[in-house]
């Protein structure tokens, strides 16, 4: 081969190379596109899929959350209270500091933030703005109230008119379960308790609450998903001493909250809607506590726990009043 020759071979081959080379980049871009692009379909199909799913699942809870009348005993529990005056004793110290918090927390919130979110909503509501941000703003205090409340006084307050009402139902062995009983018979009386209180936010819980008030802005509609969504996520943070006096599990827990995962929306999603009228808020937290503790008996009973019927004229009925109600309501 002569000299001239050789270095035209030699870009020859090196041109091939490059050729060679450069078909073997785009199509190693064209794979990595299309392998993107088949990614991009399956995590959009995914999402749908979740989504769908999530959709399926809120239908379902709310269906079950509509006919299990669960709803029925935060209302039950107001009447309850209002008619025993037995139990209103305990309670006025604590209802006063709290009215009295209450009362300084909701002025400041409504001196301060009312107008500021008002304006925000105005760009999604238009004029209904200064009405949607009403429930924004008592929900918000309300959060604040109890929160504040159940940290430094609230909490065995609360434990004491859960187990009176449990006593009162004749579930005796139940509540000795977390505190010592003095007397018997229609005698019987709450002792020192045996187990702390659990009546406090979770972190998870507060988080949860202020993401989901955006929804808020959302005329109507919003306000009732709102309520919803919190109304399943808290619901069964009502029968946390009733847990703790069943000595459950987490697991156990987990499995009591899935079975009444209906029931357990639809009472919380009620308190919640109670908690949103102006200044009432301590009462409500304190009728829903008798409301949570009527349901936790009338599941004793229902369950076969023996009832200490000599606790009280009411303790040898099959279920409470308000129990009766929810069983007719299921029957419709």
């Amino acid at each position: 081969m002569s000299t001239s020759e050789q270095p035209t071979t030699l870009r020859e081959r090196s041109t091939r190379l490059n050729d060679s080379e450069g078909e073997d980049v785009k199509g190693r871009v064209a794979s990595s596109s299309q392998a993107a692009k088949d990614k991009a379909v399956a995590a959009s199909k995914d999402t749908k899929d979740i989504a769908i799913q999530q959709v399926r699942l809120a239908a379902t809870i709310g269906s079950e959350a509509a006919t299990s009348g669960a709803y029925l005993y935060p209302i039950g529990g107001i009447y309850y209270l209002l008619r025993h005056a037995h139990l209103w004793k305990p309670l006025v110290n604590p209802m006063l500091f709290t009215a009295a918090l209450s009362l300084v927390i909701t002025s400041m919130m409504f001196f301060f933030t009312y107008l500021p979110q008002a304006a925000v909503l105005t760009l999604f509501n238009g004029p209904l703005a200064f009405v949607t941000a009403i429930p924004l703003v008592l929900g918000e205090s309300s959060t604040i109230i109890l929160f504040l409340a159940k940290a430094f006084w609230l909490a065995p307050v609360l434990d004491n008119l859960f187990d009176e009402v449990l006593l009162a139902q004749g579930m005796t062995s139940l509540v000795s379960q977390g505190r010592e009983i003095e007397g018997s018979g229609t005698g019987t009386r709450l002792g020192k308790a045996l187990m702390a209180p659990l009546h406090r936010f979770s972190k998870e819980g507060i988080i949860q609450y202020l993401l989901s008030l955006p929804l808020n802005f959302i005329p109507v509609v919003g306000t009732v998903f709102f309520l919803f969504y919190n109304g399943n996520k808290q619901g069964p943070n009502h029968h946390a001493r009733y847990f703790q006096l069943k000595r459950m599990s987490d697991a156990q827990k987990k499995e009591e909250i899935r079975k009444k995962r209906g029931s357990y929306t639809a009472f919380g999603t009620a308190v919640l809607a109670l908690n949103l009228i102006p200044g009432a808020s301590i009462f409500f937290a304190l009728s829903s506590t008798v409301g949570a503790a009527l349901w936790a008996a009338d599941m004793e009973k229902k369950a076969g726990t023996r009832v200490d019927v000599d606790a009280s004229p009411e303790a040898s009925q099959d279920v409470s009043d308000v129990g009766k109600r929810v069983d007719q309501k299921r029957e419709l």
